[in-house]
């Protein structure tokens, strides 16, 4: 599926191409803590660990739109709407340093916090992770204020990868008032590469692709306790890609990547991962699988070589470990001569 002349094509054909990023952005902040120093509180009496270090990342949506800047898209535009506090503060500072990053589809508002993951570092454990969400809908006006940005930026772009991070239902960014504005824009303009990735409500999307792993994809079903046979999933998920419009992108970890095209039903490509031997750290492996796959589309790749693309990717990131990991062009040219041969 891959060649040499295709990726060097990919990796020179994105620095001239727009992706639009819709979604959940967070903030991830580590506290880096020095188990030397700790002290037990006078007030408590318990340990009071001691900060000597602290990082902080784009996540959620940032995690995808890391990967895409690193590989070496041109222009990059987030549509999102965070908070008016100081973690909101710190996340736009972090994508200020990520080149090709527009923020001008971010927006604050006062009534909603900055999504944020705290992951305390005792050492090299990561201790209990303290998450501060947004667990009320989202008002109309923030709802109609990413609506009205998205039609702004709509002829722009050459993709758009949407992430819905939030699980509580339309408390995120993508509510069911902008799945279906979504859904229209799409329907009008089937040319454009349109996926969609969620946690919980993958299967509300229309007139888009979607990139679901294997929980996503089989999980929401009631099956009254039955173990149903893979033939039977298959059969699930086809019935619902009909409804979904385009292709589904089934993330399936070291399996690699099965396709499913309404177009061509009962038809399903699998798409092999790269194999990686050693240490691997999972974490950001699905964003940045979205990355190669939209870059792979946006340089006019069919859906089997992008998400091969997708998957080789992903196989540079999951090997650094502790870190979520990027693929700059000189690693993918390296990891693809490795598996090349």
């Amino acid at each position: 599926m891959l060649t040499s002349p295709l990726i060097d094509h990919i990796l020179a054909t994105i620095p001239n191409r727009t992706i639009g990023v819709l979604g959940d952005l967070f903030l991830d902040r580590y506290l880096d803590i020095d188990p030397a120093l700790n002290e037990p509180s006078v007030e408590t009496g318990l340990t009071a660990y001691q900060v000597v270090g602290v990082r902080s990342y784009p996540g959620a949506a940032g995690t995808v739109i890391n990967n895409l800047a690193a590989l070496g898209v041109g222009h990059i535009y987030p549509i999102a709407c965070i908070g008016d506090d100081g973690d909101g503060y710190e996340l736009r500072q972090a994508l200020g340093k990520m080149p090709a990053v527009e923020q001008g589809g971010i927006f604050l508002s006062a009534t909603r916090r900055t999504p944020t993951y705290t992951k305390p570092m005792l050492g090299k454990e990561e201790l209990n992770r303290l998450d501060i969400k947004n667990r009320t809908p989202t008002p109309e006006d923030i709802q109609d204020r990413v609506i009205a940005l998205l039609d702004e930026a709509w002829p722009r772009l050459d993709a758009l990868l949407v992430l819905d991070q939030v699980s509580e239902k339309d408390c995120g960014v993508v509510t069911a008032k902008v799945r279906d504005h979504l859904a229209r824009l799409a329907e009008r303009d089937p040319k454009k590469f349109v996926m969609a990735d969620s946690r919980e409500q993958i299967w509300e999307f229309r007139n888009v692709a979607a990139k679901p792993n294997a929980r996503e994809c089989y999980s929401t079903r009631d099956r009254g306790g039955l173990s149903p046979t893979q033939e039977t999933l298959d059969l699930e998920v086809w019935q619902r890609t009909s409804t979904l419009g385009r292709v589904l992108f089934a993330t399936e970890g070291e399996c690699g990547i099965s396709l499913f095209d309404p177009q061509s039903p009962g038809r399903r490509v699998r798409v092999p991962a790269y194999p990686v031997f050693g240490p691997i750290d999972i974490c950001g492996a699905g964003d940045s699988c979205s990355a190669g796959i939209a870059s792979g589309m946006v340089s006019g790749t069919t859906h089997e070589q992008a998400a091969a693309f997708g998957n080789l990717v992903a196989s540079i990131t999951i090997q650094q470990i502790g870190v979520t990991g990027t693929a700059p062009p000189d690693l993918v040219r390296k990891r693809w001569s490795e598996v090349n041969k």
